[in-house]
């Protein structure tokens, strides 16, 4: 079970921190690994969804798999996890709106409104179902799902999510965070279809992020889908406290919290990272 498998771990790394590490062996929390780039898909394109063109791609066959990135990313930081997932799935990853390759339009930034964009890309590919992995905005989107639109769901893998603005720690003095953010400008420029306008584009999704989501214990318990509650031991973003609180209050709820990784646990240790997610996705019924 994720909860022993995380104890035994900390208590591994407790160990070796009594004993001190060596000099040369630099945290893996404290880095940032390269953006990954994605396999060669099978089908990908911009679908018309809610006013605007959501980018998708699509790899491997088998029960669907849908991936959402955390905000101000895009779908090719799920590069490893696609790799992995793409022999035995039918993997989906979608660039949420005004991310990446998508576009926005003037429609405020909420929780439900990207919701709905992947609902609609969903009834675009004809997918009933899906499992959702999803990073931190992206994360919160499945919540959001999986609580509004639970047939739509088979099963979610929430990584790095909070479920109030107050579970958001300050990163504002953080390197790993910063680096990100400065990654994700140049990113923008490359990669979207309105290239300067990166500046407005945060400015909006800030005041989604300042005031949503909203939950309350009443609300996690609508959650009746197979959900892992899943954060890193040294999340930069996430206070502990509003991890735990989600997990206590979701029916059922596994509760996993990574060992020796970051908000950025699955460019960090990808090896990890997939194999606790092959274990949720194959044995948790």
């Amino acid at each position: 079970m994720p909860r022993f498998r995380s104890l035994i771990v900390t208590l591994v790394l407790f160990a070796f921190g009594a004993f001190g590490l060596p000099a040369s062996a630099a945290p893996q929390w404290l880095a940032l690994p390269p953006t990954p780039t994605l396999p060669e898909a099978l089908h990908s394109g911009l679908a018309p969804v809610n006013g605007i063109k959501i980018w998708y791609a699509e790899f491997g066959r088998g029960r669907p798999v849908l991936l959402l990135h955390g905000g101000l990313a895009n779908s090719d930081y799920w590069g490893n996890q696609v790799r992995a997932l793409e022999r035995r799935y039918r993997v989906i990853v979608m660039d949420s709106r005004g991310h990446g390759r998508s576009n926005r339009n003037a429609r405020p930034y909420s929780y439900d409104l990207m919701a709905s964009d992947v609902l609609g890309l969903m009834d675009h590919l004809k997918i009933k179902k899906a499992a959702i992995v999803g990073w931190s905005d992206g994360a919160i989107i499945g919540l959001d799902i999986a609580m509004h639109h639970p047939e739509r769901v088979s099963k979610l893998f929430a990584f790095a999510a909070n479920s109030d603005p107050s579970g958001v720690a300050d990163i504002a003095e953080s390197p790993v965070f910063n680096t990100f953010i400065a990654r994700a400008g140049e990113e923008y420029k490359r990669l979207s279809p309105t290239p300067t306008q990166y500046k407005a584009f945060v400015e909006q999704i800030t005041k989604m992020w300042q005031t949503q989501p909203h939950w309350t214990a009443t609300d996690l318990a609508k959650i009746r889908v197979p959900t892992w509650i899943v954060d890193a031991d040294h999340d930069e973003a996430i206070k502990r406290e509003n991890t735990e609180f989600m997990a206590a209050h979701i029916p059922g709820a596994g509760l996993l919290i990574q060992p020796g990784v970051s908000h950025f646990s699955f460019l960090q240790d990808p090896h990890q990272f997939n194999e606790d997610l092959f274990h949720f996705l194959e044995h948790v019924p």
